[in-house]
């Protein structure tokens, strides 16, 4: 893609101001990436939602907030996503190396709660130079209406001062475990997540599982193509406006990394943004890390 391919893309968000638009650019054409439209962000909240134990004991370098920096500037992803005080531990040193988001909300393991905190603000992401912020909801689950009640509150200040806005729409609640990877749970919560407003959805891998019945009638009635993880990407993007959104996929718990390239070709084949991954590179040593990112960026390069 050339500058006029990712300006094409960034015409898709008509209501934004210029400084909204640049940031979303800084996304997009910066990395291994820059100027695919395609993306690699790395998230690391983790250390919130599991424990410092389960997220980095196997890999004692991660307890580090710099190694984390070093490894989305080396791997050349196009953003770094995590709470307050891990970027606040390496913003000077790594100022301007890779765009920022600020992870505003969180939640822990430690509370049998459907919620998340909201644990930063506007001011800090401008402070630390972010780009942009990230926010979770949980659609189905008995708080999703409070959670959507911040974040569009949190999404309008931050579009009033530039930034990007990405929502982490995971369905949880009332469903059963298999639901939460549904197919028509995964594009239901997605459509949310544009509806309320993201520049960037991030959502997980959906299953050919339906959940909900009235959903499943539908989806049979219309023959709604499910059977590949492709054709079941390319029904997520559908659902967030015809692709007029960008729409990244979740890397969830370490796996295989022949897998985890099976994922991407899908992604890329049902006209996903890219992935959002975690775990499966900082609980793996640096090089390995570094390998599987690689193997990504050829994948999504075409």
């Amino acid at each position: 893609m050339s500058t006029l391919a990712l300006k094409a893309i960034l015409k898709n968000y008509e209501s934004d101001n210029p400084g909204t638009k640049t940031n979303l650019y800084r996304i997009l054409n910066h990395g291994r990436l820059a100027g695919t439209g395609r993306m690699i962000i790395l998230p690391v909240d983790q250390g919130f939602e599991h424990g410092p134990g389960r997220s980095f004991a196997m890999n004692e370098e991660a307890y580090d907030p710099h190694y984390h920096y070093s490894l989305a500037v080396e791997g050349g992803v196009n953003a770094f996503a995590a709470p307050l005080g891990l970027l606040e531990a390496g913003a000077d040193t790594y100022a301007g190396q890779v765009p920022l988001i600020l992870k505003i909300n969180s939640s822990n393991s430690l509370v049998p709660t459907l919620n998340q905190a909201v644990t930063g603000c506007i001011a800090d992401a401008l402070r630390l130079g972010c780009v942009g912020i990230g926010f979770t909801i949980y659609p189905g689950s008995d708080d999703s209406l409070e959670m959507m009640e911040e974040v569009r509150e949190l999404a309008k200040e931050a579009k009033s001062k530039g930034l990007v806005v990405v929502i982490w729409s995971y369905a949880r609640g009332h469903m059963t475990q298999a639901g939460e990877t549904a197919l028509d749970t995964i594009s239901y919560g997605a459509h949310m997540a544009a509806l309320l407003g993201a520049h960037i959805i991030k959502v997980k891998l959906p299953t050919d599982h339906l959940e909900n019945k009235d959903a499943k009638s539908v989806y049979e009635k219309y023959q709604v193509r499910r059977q590949t993880l492709t054709e079941r990407v390319r029904h997520v993007v559908q659902c967030c406006f015809n692709g007029r959104r960008l729409v990244i996929f979740s890397g969830g718990a370490t796996k295989a990394v022949d897998r985890v390239y099976d994922e991407a070709q899908a992604i890329i084949a049902g006209g996903g943004a890219g992935s959002i991954m975690g775990r499966n590179c900082f609980q793996r040593p640096k090089n390995e890390a570094l390998d599987l990112l690689s193997g990504l960026v050829k994948i999504y390069k075409g």
